[in-house]
């Protein structure tokens, strides 16, 4: 015996209408999110000219904000390629000089430079409000280099110069949001007035963050001939690894200036990883151009988040 189905015009309508719901989801993406250099993506300080807050991509499975990448068990050999490097999804990384209130003497360009401390503050509470979690160059490169698992919202934090207010008041307010930072030191600078000591330095180690080098004295990488990469990589990052008591493998160009020709150099010197400004990445070695933008001092919270997302 044979069973008739039998349908009705209404109900017919219904399953057409919801497959064409369906399809129209599944064939549906969101537009490419536009990268622009600091350079086409100027401060912003009214909270109007802000766009309103989109979801982050994720960058793999959610992580406490403490995970410390462990050792890959994966051979180097099988490290990912400069192309699938590119590929992944770039992390915002920020960097900071000063951290102090603006002065009379303070040029109108200086003041990009320097993050007065209640900016820094409420830049430092949209981040934790944001549920941005901090995460370190170990981590960064377990990421690009093998695909491990980062935060949903990952940021870096770094530091350039020595300056003593930031341990004096910017690792403090890291701290109080259960953030880390990495710290470039100057050498020539350590234990010089309103700089870190190297006891100082040994701390911020102790404490979790990062320490990288950031040359002897600041002159420009583009510049270095023969003993100059001896004076100003070799010995810094030996006499930081002496104060800190672990290798020193990360390296942020003065200026955020660099050239090809520096990286043979810093991978020379145990180097593992270079961070410049907003250039784009070498295109056969992006681990020694990691890009970073500057945190404005100009820049209200919202500003920096916009920033954050227009750049990366």
């Amino acid at each position: 015996m044979h069973t008739q189905f039998r349908f009705s015009l209404p109900l017919l309508t219904l399953v057409a209408l919801s497959l064409s719901f369906l399809l129209s989801c599944a064939f549906t993406d969101d537009q490419p999110e536009v990268r622009l250099s600091v350079e086409t993506a100027p401060p912003v300080t009214a909270v109007s000219d802000v766009a309103p807050a989109v979801a982050a991509l994720d960058y793999g499975a959610a992580i406490p904000a403490a995970y410390t990448a462990p050792p890959s068990s994966e051979p180097t050999t099988k490290m990912a390629d400069a192309a699938t490097i590119l590929a992944r999804r770039q992390v915002p990384i920020l960097c900071y000089h000063q951290v102090r209130d603006w002065r009379e003497k303070d040029s109108k360009s200086a003041k990009d430079y320097i993050v007065p401390v209640e900016r820094f503050r409420e830049q430092m509470q949209m981040l934790a409000d944001s549920g941005y979690q901090t995460v370190l160059p170990e981590q960064l490169l377990a990421y690009l280099t093998t695909g491990a698992p980062l935060p949903k919202k990952p940021v870096m934090l770094t530091f350039d110069d020595t300056n003593l207010d930031q341990y004096t008041v910017a690792a403090p307010e890291l701290e109080t949001h259960g953030f880390k930072g990495v710290f470039f030191v100057m050498t020539v600078s350590l234990g010089r007035p309103n700089y870190m000591s190297k006891a100082q330095v040994k701390e911020l180690s102790d404490r979790g963050h990062a320490i990288g080098s950031h040359t002897w004295d600041h002159h420009n990488v583009k510049k270095y001939q023969g003993q100059d990469w001896v004076k100003q990589i070799e010995k810094p990052s030996k006499q930081l690894e002496a104060i800190i008591g672990e290798p020193v493998e990360f390296f942020a160009y003065p200026f955020g200036l660099w050239n090809p020709e520096a990286i043979p150099e810093l991978k020379q010197r145990g180097i593992t990883a270079a961070f410049q400004l907003a250039a784009q990445p070498h295109p056969q070695d992006p681990l020694h151009s990691i890009r970073r933008i500057i945190a404005s001092g100009y820049w209200s919270p919202q500003s920096l988040n916009k920033a954050m997302r227009n750049s990366f």
